[in-house]
C-alpha cells in the first residue's frame, strides 16, 4: 500500500502522465527552481534571525552594564 490508499502503480502511471506531458527537461528545470527557491528562503529566514537576535543581545548587555555600574556607585 503507498500513500494514502494509492499503490505503488497508481504513483507509477501519474509520474509517467506528468513526464509524457511536461518532459523530463522542464521537469528538471522546475526542480531546480524549487531547489534555488527553497535555498533562497532558508537563507533569508537565517539572515531575519540573526538581525533579530544581535539587537536583543547589545539591549541585554547595556542593561548588564547599567546595573553593574548602579551597584558600583551604590557600593
Amino acid at each position: 500500500m503507498g500513500f494514502g490508499g494509492i499503490s505503488i502503480w497508481q504513483l507509477l502511471i501519474i509520474l509517467a502522465i506528468i513526464i509524457l506531458i511536461f518532459g523530463t527537461r522542464r521537469l528538471k528545470n522546475m526542480g531546480g527552481d524549487l531547489g534555488s527557491a527553497f535555498k533562497g528562503f532558508k537563507k533569508a529566514v537565517k539572515e531575519d534571525n540573526l538581525e533579530n537576535d544581535i539587537p536583543s543581545a547589545v539591549d541585554d548587555a547595556a542593561e548588564v552594564m547599567a546595573e553593574n555600574a548602579k551597584k558600583e556607585d551604590d557600593s
